[in-house]
């Protein structure tokens, strides 16, 4: 009987084990949790759309109005005439936000593997939530309403926030080997997630008292967060004594060689010993790789036009969601806020789950194919979900579990895997800089669906915008067709092996 590709491995997986000390917990907890607060501010703002709308036009235009705000605010002011005029304007805001967010990932990944990570991060968490209370807490307590201002705040609280993913992916890459990574980084991707369902179950809790204070907390949270990064955080297992990463990989079995992942190089043998990405074992600092090197590594490209296509659809979900539920079957937005969560456990377990089968596989990209081939028959049955709470909850998690694990997926274990293969060694501070390549990538996909996503369901309704998602998840697939052909072909090739060797 042929054993799967893991149980060759078990000295590595004992390796993981036996090495993983308080440290690696604790990185784990405040990368995690750094992440999750900063995805919480930014879904604070999807979950308040319906009150932003109802502030932002005159009372006569929204009946909601009168029982949120006083209406004498809108007699001399207000910034749109209509609420269609201020839904386009909401979905700009999430375009303008992740193009520069965009732009931010691709300067922060080189940024980050130049100076100090934890800097970086703390600076990023701090500075955001500022930015954050500026613009839904400081601008309402004072009836201030501009939109070239609400603008300029957003463009630049998407190039701080853009610090936040590269330099968390690529701590943890620091810490954590490539043995169990798929489930490892898959675990520990829910952070986006947990951010999502924290922001929404604390915008929720206090949207009742006014918008401002669903601000105010996520502010204040991401705010404390970012000082205890900037005290607790361990970017590197040499800043306390442990042993570089890697240093027992070169235990492993020959029997490995056939079963090394996408990123592997096949014709070096298994002396690849260094694979930090901070720090190596001459006295020397190693040099960064260059951007457009990045770019020329083996899958950095296809990789990141499929997370263009992907996390469009992801992210629109993200933002548009609670909007959805509650311009679709008239639902309350605290009730939408709340039903959205499941979405997010949903991709929860889909990145948790696949990430386990891609270890076992050592393969990522025919797991990536199965998960978003699903996606399209899920995202087709969502679009006909009757209105019924529960089982608008169940489909919505279906859908998450396989759009949602493959985004966690490619965003971290690929990530890392780019990042840290054998064409960067001697130059291994890769892979905050492959990381805001492919994360990059995808928000300039992502920016440019938000502002589609408006004007389609403006123009042609919401059954148009899940055809549009059910178009970019196929994409998705396109683009990495020549990683999955190549990597099925190396599954056969391995098992007729296996097969010959019994």
């Amino acid at each position: 009987m042929a054993v799967p590709g893991s149980f060759w491995r078990q000295p590595a997986n004992r390796g993981l084990v036996s090495h993983c000390t308080h440290h690696h917990i604790v990185v784990f907890l405040l990368t995690f949790f750094s992440y999750s607060l900063l995805h919480a501010s930014r879904k604070t703002f999807s979950n308040v759309k319906v009150s932003i709308s109802s502030q932002w036009t005159p009372s006569c235009m929204n009946s909601t109005v009168p029982e949120l705000r006083p209406y004498e605010l809108w007699n001399s002011n207000h910034l749109f005439p209509n609420a269609e005029e201020a839904t386009l304007f909401l979905g700009t805001l999430d375009t303008i936000f992740l193009f520069s967010y965009a732009v931010g990932l691709f300067v922060s990944g080189i940024v980050g593997d130049r100076l100090n990570l934890r800097w970086v991060l703390s600076f990023g968490m701090c500075s955001s939530a500022l930015v954050v209370f500026s613009f839904g807490t400081l601008t309402e307590w004072l009836h201030f309403y501009n939109k070239w201002f609400y603008c300029c705040l957003w463009v630049v609280n998407g190039l701080l926030q853009s610090t936040g993913w590269p330099c968390v992916v690529a701590v943890m890459g620091n810490w954590f080997g490539k043995a169990g990574r798929g489930f490892v980084f898959g675990l520990w991707s829910a952070c986006a997630s947990v951010g999502n369902i924290l922001g929404a179950f604390l915008a929720s809790c206090v949207l009742k008292y006014g918008y401002e204070y669903a601000f105010l907390v996520t502010a204040s949270v991401q705010f404390a967060g970012g000082v205890i990064v900037f005290f607790g955080l361990l970017t590197s297992p040499k800043e306390v004594g442990l042993p570089e990463l890697g240093a027992d990989e070169d235990e492993v079995s020959v029997e490995e060689d056939a079963n090394r992942p996408l990123m592997g190089n096949d014709d070096v043998d298994d002396d690849d010993r260094n694979y930090s990405i901070q720090a190596t074992d001459n006295d020397n600092q190693p040099k960064a790789i260059g951007f457009f090197q990045a770019c020329c590594l083996p899958g950095v490209v296809l990789y990141s036009l499929a997370y263009a296509c992907l996390k469009l659809v992801n992210y629109s979900f993200f933002f548009w969601l609670p909007f959805y539920l509650s311009n679709n079957f008239g639902w309350k937005e605290a009730e939408a806020d709340q039903l959205s969560i499941w979405y997010d456990v949903g991709g929860i377990i889909g990145g948790t789950i696949q990430g386990l089968i891609s270890d076992v596989l050592q393969k990522r990209a025919p797991v990536l194919a199965v998960s978003l081939l699903f996606a399209v028959g899920s995202l087709f049955g969502y679009s006909r979900s009757p209105n019924s709470k529960p089982i608008n909850a169940v489909i919505m998690a279906i859908t998450g579990f396989f759009i949602g694990g493959p985004s966690n997926m490619i965003s971290s274990a690929i990530s890392a895997d780019l990042g840290r293969q054998d064409l960067v060694k001697g130059s291994s501070e890769a892979l905050a800089t492959v990381t805001g390549i492919v994360d990059g990538t995808g928000s300039i996909g992502a920016a440019v669906g938000q502002y589609l996503v408006s004007l389609i369901q403006e123009n042609l309704g919401w059954m148009w915008v899940f055809y549009f998602f059910i178009l970019m998840t196929s994409s998705t697939i396109l683009f990495i067709s020549p990683l999955i052909v190549r990597e099925i072909r190396l599954l056969l090739h391995e098992r007729r092996l296996r097969m010959l060797a019994e």
